[in-house]
C-alpha cells in the first residue's frame, strides 16, 4: 500500500488515550457476554440438583450482574467509539480541505465532481471502521480469548486445547472463505460508488444538453450500468459476510461438541461435577461469538484500505507547476510590503506572458506526478491603464479565458506580469486576488437566495447597500417583483437567466469592490438580440473608478471600450 493511503489509515485511528478506554470498555463487554453464559449453564444445572435457595444466590446475582454490564459496557463502548471514530473524520477531511485549497480551481478542473465528493464523504466515512470494526474489536477480542482459554484450561486442559483448535481452523477458514468469495468486492466497492456517483452528477449537470441532442437515454442506461456492478459487488460482500457469520456460528458448535468430548472423560471420572461440565459446554458458544470479530474486521480491512487509497489520491500530493504556489506569512495573510496599496486601481503590464493548463494525476500519469497540458496561452503583451476598458478577443482555444485565471492567479504564468511595477509571482495569490476580481462566464450561484448569494462577497453588507448594489447592475426592479433580497436564485442559478446571472456575479464583485474587474465571455447565455444591451449596462455599472477586463469572441457596442487586443491561438510548435 502506497505511504499516502498508510499515513490515512494511521489518522484514523483515534489516538492512544482515546483507543485504550475503547478496547477496555470492548473487553469488559465482551468478558461479561462470557461470563454471563458461564454463570447462566451453571445456575441452571445447580439448581437442576435442587439445592437450598441459599446456593443458587451468587449465581442469580452474577446472571444479572453481567446481563446489566454486558449491556452497560457496550453501550459505552459505541458511544465512546463512535465520538473518536467521528473526531478523526473530521480532522481527515479538514486535511483533505487543506491539500485542495493551493490546486482550487485550476489545479482540480480534471476531478470529476461526483467522484470527488464521493472521496471526500463516503470514502472518509467509511475509514471510521479503521477503529470500529478492525482495530478495536480485534483488541478487544484477543484478550477476551485469551482470558476465556485461560479460564477454561483452569477448569479442563484438554477442553482449553480443544476450543483452541476448532477457533483457529474455523476463524482461519471463515477469513479464507471469505476472501475468495468477496476480496474483488470489496476492492472495487469504493470506486464504483466514486463511479457512480460521478456519472449521476454529470448526467444531471448536463441533462438539458442531453435531451437536446437525444442522448439522455445513453447517459441513464451507462448509470444503470454502473448501478448494476455497484448492486453486484454488495451483493458478493453481503453474501460473503453473511456465509462467514453462519460458518461462525457453526464454529461455535463445532468448539462446544469439542470441549464436551474433551470433558466428558473428567466428568466420568469425578473430577468435575455437573454445574462445571455445563460451563464446559456451553461457554465455547460465547467464547466463539467473541471470535466472530475476526472475520468481520479482516473483510472491513479490505474496504478501509481501498477509501484509504481513494482519500489518499483524491488530491496530488505536490501542487503543479502550473498552480501559484500560496505564501505562508502568519496569520494565514499576505503582508508584503510591495503589494499594491489596497484598493488603488494598479497598473497592469503582461510581456510575453504565458500559460498552460495542469494534466493532474491520472491519465498517462503514474506514482502521483504531476504532467502539463499543451500551451494554452500563447506569449501576450498587454497593458491596462488605471480606469482603462480593454476588450480582449480571440478565436475559441486561443486561450482568452486562460489569460483571465493568469491575471486572479489561479494559474502560473511565464513571461512577467506587472502591477504597479510589482511582478505577481512575488506576491501572494490572495493579494493579487484581493485587487484583481473575476466575473466568469458561469457565475456559481447557491441555491440560496439573493442575499446569501451577495453577501460572501462582503459579509458585513446591510439590506440598504445589497438593494443599491442591485440597483446599479439593473436588477432593482426585477428583485422587488420577486420578493426583494429573499428571492430564490434556484440550483446553480436554476430560477434566473444567464444575463441575470451575470448581473447578479457583478454585484457580488461590487460588493467586493475590485479595482481591476475582470469579464470573461459575459454574454454567453444571453441572447445575441440582448448582448450589446448586457455589456453596456455590465460596463456602466462597473463605473469608471475601476478598470475593466472584458473577454469576448463576439467584440463589445462601438465606444463601450477603450481599446481591443486580440489573442493568437498557440503555434502548433510550441506544443510539447
Amino acid at each position: 500500500m502506497p505511504d499516502r493511503a498508510r499515513s490515512v489509515l494511521r489518522q484514523a485511528l483515534p489516538p492512544v488515550r482515546r483507543l485504550l478506554p475503547l478496547v477496555l470498555l470492548g473487553v469488559l463487554a465482551g468478558l461479561s457476554s462470557v461470563a454471563l453464559l458461564a454463570s447462566s449453564a451453571w445456575l441452571i444445572a445447580r439448581a437442576a440438583e435442587q439445592p437450598p435457595i441459599l446456593f443458587l444466590s451468587l449465581g442469580v446475582v452474577g446472571v444479572r450482574a453481567f446481563a446489566i454490564g454486558r449491556a452497560v459496557f457496550r453501550y459505552l463502548e459505541r458511544l465512546a467509539g463512535h465520538d473518536a471514530a467521528f473526531r478523526q473524520l473530521a480532522e481527515i477531511r479538514v486535511g483533505v480541505f487543506e491539500r485542495m485549497l493551493p490546486l482550487a480551481p485550476d489545479g482540480l478542473a480534471s476531478s470529476r465532481r461526483g467522484d470527488l465528493l464521493s472521496r471526500f464523504v463516503g470514502d472518509v466515512d467509511e475509514l471510521q471502521n479503521v477503529s470500529l470494526r478492525i482495530v478495536q474489536p480485534v483488541a478487544s477480542a484477543t484478550v477476551v480469548l485469551a482470558a476465556a482459554l485461560v479460564g477454561l484450561a483452569w477448569l479442563a486442559p484438554g477442553a482449553a486445547v480443544a476450543v483452541g483448535a476448532v477457533l483457529v481452523l474455523g476463524v482461519g477458514g471463515a477469513v479464507i472463505a471469505q476472501a475468495v468469495l468477496a476480496a474483488r468486492a470489496d476492492e472495487r466497492l469504493a470506486p464504483l460508488r466514486g463511479e457512480l456517483q460521478a456519472a449521476i452528477v454529470e448526467h444531471v449537470q448536463a441533462l438539458d444538453v442531453l435531451v437536446a441532442f437525444d442522448a439522455a437515454e445513453a447517459g441513464r442506461e451507462r448509470i444503470r450500468s454502473l448501478g448494476r456492478r455497484l448492486e453486484r459487488a454488495t451483493r458478493a460482500r453481503a453474501s460473503a459476510v453473511g456465509l462467514a457469520a453462519a460458518a461462525m456460528s457453526a464454529v461455535g458448535a463445532f468448539a462446544a461438541a469439542a470441549s464436551l468430548g474433551a470433558a466428558q472423560p473428567l466428568l466420568e471420572g469425578g473430577r468435575i461435577d455437573g454445574p462445571t461440565f455445563a460451563v464446559l459446554c456451553l461457554v465455547p458458544l460465547a467464547i466463539a461469538e467473541v471470535a466472530a470479530a475476526v472475520p468481520v474486521a479482516v473483510g472491513s480491512l479490505r474496504v478501509v484500505r481501498a477509501s484509504a487509497r481513494r482519500v489518499a489520491d483524491a488530491v496530488p500530493e505536490a501542487v503543479p507547476a502550473e498552480i501559484p504556489a500560496r505564501s505562508t506569512v502568519a496569520g494565514g495573510e499576505a503582508s508584503d510590503d510591495r503589494t499594491p496599496a489596497a484598493r488603488a486601481v494598479p497598473v497592469i503590464r503582461l510581456r510575453g506572458a504565458s500559460a498552460r493548463w495542469p494534466a493532474i494525476a491520472g491519465d498517462d500519469v503514474t506514482d502521483g506526478a504531476v504532467a502539463s497540458a499543451r500551451p494554452s496561452l500563447a506569449p501576450l503583451d498587454l497593458d491596462l491603464e488605471p480606469g482603462e476598458r480593454l476588450l480582449v478577443t480571440g478565436p475559441s482555444g486561443a486561450g482568452k479565458t486562460t489569460l483571465a485565471h493568469v491575471l486572479v492567479r489561479f494559474l502560473e504564468y511565464g513571461g512577467s506580469y506587472r502591477l504597479d511595477g510589482v511582478e505577481a509571482r512575488d506576491l501572494d495569490p490572495r493579494a493579487v486576488r484581493r485587487t484583481v476580481g473575476l466575473v466568469e462566464q458561469r457565475p456559481w450561484l447557491f441555491d440560496e437566495d439573493l442575499r446569501q448569494n451577495l453577501v460572501f462577497a462582503r459579509d458585513t453588507a446591510t439590506d440598504a447597500e445589497l438593494l443599491d448594489v442591485l440597483d446599479r447592475v439593473g436588477l432593482g426592479e426585477w428583485a422587488a417583483e420577486r420578493g426583494g433580497l429573499d428571492a430564490r436564485v434556484g440550483e446553480r442559478g436554476a430560477l434566473v437567466s444567464g444575463g441575470q446571472a451575470q448581473r447578479i456575479a457583478l454585484a457580488r464583485a461590487m460588493l467586493a469592490d475590485f479595482p481591476v474587474l475582470v469579464l470573461d465571455e459575459p454574454t454567453a447565455s444571453v441572447d445575441p438580440a440582448q448582448a450589446d444591451a448586457l455589456l453596456r449596462d455590465l460596463l456602466g455599472a462597473a463605473g469608471r473608478n475601476r478598470s475593466v477586463v472584458l473577454i469576448s469572441h463576439t467584440g463589445a457596442p462601438a465606444g463601450a471600450v477603450d481599446r481591443a487586443v486580440r489573442v493568437s491561438e498557440v503555434p502548433d510548435d510550441d506544443v510539447r
